[in-house]
């Protein structure tokens, strides 16, 4: 009944929405539907998106094994404007799919709950240049994360990604931008619960402390373009961001701080949570150039490895290193071909990921920018520690659809 309340809402608004931008001859594929109040009090933005994708699976073994799977990715609904003054702005997205909202099913721990809400988060502007975030939305962490799934060169992110960002949070954070000459400086610093999103009980731990830096050398990028996958814009000048991240999760209690299970010690009472510090350091970048981009990443992630028997733990941390590193070229025609190289290495006793190397070659027809197209890649897997594991292939294929 909550996801059908929310999707009526959302179609009522959505219609309301439309007849009043009709009116004002503001609607624009792409670009959301908008509504301004004649007193110009508030301000709100609809977005709508949706991926359809279908994933194809081998293994390289006798058996021969062969999946396939075909879902709704993503289906979310977006809402962003400024309410009394523009100085105050806000963010609300919700996820419709079950990958978004399921209560952590992966040891069925209900300290999550219904995970409707993806961003809830105030932004004051209470000097140029400077804003203070209060609420749930995604950390400064690593560039990859903070570009919008919708916005992505590939299907979807890479290994690295997945294993060592600090995603979403719900706390505070102070947000500059600074400029000398061409040069931009962005800071970011964060105090955050360090449980991810959506926690419904008292805070385990300590907290997140994250502090992140973006320096733009050659000035800013069209568009928006430092945190967008492909080079739509087609930069005539050379643009590069560098991005550094240090994040420090205080008394973590799940795998990745913000994500995973919760960690209990198996010979203790039931509930009793492992506490593990956290100290992840990212750093990545983004480069376009008339077409061509390349984007890398770097995230190492270490942890307290002192536990008398690590064995005991219900599950073990994420800790270990990754790099990426995936370039592509923009055709004339909106036809884009890109290459992407992902490593994963794992940290001693206490880390729960496994060593594995891809390699992914994609291709993306852009019709609409970012807001209408069809991608489909190939990964080839590898396990670099495990000679006779069998080695793995996907294909995948999406299309992305949002007004």
């Amino acid at each position: 009944m909550k996801r059908l309340f929310t999707l009526l809402l959302g179609l009522a608004l959505c219609s309301f929405f439309l007849t009043e931008a009709t009116a004002q001859k503001k609607v624009a594929f792409g670009k959301g539907l908008r509504y301004t109040a004649p007193d110009t009090s508030f301000s709100v933005k609809f977005n709508f998106r949706m991926q359809q994708l279908l994933v194809i699976n081998t293994v390289d073994d006798d058996s021969d094994a062969t999946s396939s799977q075909f879902l709704v990715r993503r289906s979310r609904l977006k809402f962003d404007g400024f309410a009394f003054t523009p100085k105050l702005k806000y963010k609300a997205e919700l996820g419709l799919t079950n990958r978004d909202i399921a209560i952590n099913s992966e040891d069925g721990n209900t300290r999550d709950a219904a995970r409707i809400i993806l961003d809830a988060v105030l932004k004051y502007e209470f000097v140029p240049g400077w804003e203070l975030w209060v609420g749930q939305t995604k950390l400064p962490g690593n560039r990859e994360r903070v570009i919008s799934s919708a916005n992505l060169q590939f299907v979807d992110r890479s290994l690295v990604n997945s294993r060592f960002n600090i995603d979403r949070d719900a706390g505070l954070q102070l947000r500059g931008k600074m400029k000398f000459g061409d040069a931009l400086f962005n800071p970011t610093f964060a105090v955050t619960m360090g449980e991810g999103r959506n926690i419904t009980s008292n805070n385990a731990g300590g907290y997140n402390y994250t502090a992140h830096l973006d320096f733009l050398p050659f000035g800013s990028f069209a568009g928006k373009g430092d945190y967008i996958g492909s080079d739509l814009e087609r930069e005539p000048k050379p643009k590069l961001s560098i991005g550094l991240t240090y994040n420090y999760n205080d008394g973590a209690v799940r795998q990745q701080g913000q994500l995973g299970r919760f960690v209990e010690d198996k010979n203790g009472v039931d509930g009793d949570y492992v506490e593990n510090n956290l100290t992840a350091f990212i750093a990545d970048l983004m480069f376009k150039y008339q077409g061509f981009s390349v984007m890398s990443e770097y995230a190492n992630t270490t942890g307290d490895d002192e536990f008398d028997d690590p064995d005991a733990l219900s599950s073990k941390f994420r800790t270990g290193s990754g790099f990426s590193i995936q370039a592509g070229y923009l055709l004339p025609s909106n036809w884009e071909i890109a290459l992407r190289y992902t490593t994963i290495e794992r940290d001693k006793d206490i880390s729960g990921i496994t060593d594995e190397n891809q390699f992914t070659f994609g291709i993306s027809k852009y019709i609409v920018g970012h807001a209408l197209k069809v991608q489909t890649d190939f990964t080839r897997i590898t396990f670099p520690l495990f000679e006779d594991t069998s080695g793995r292939s996907m294909f995948r294929m999406q299309m992305e659809m949002q007004f």
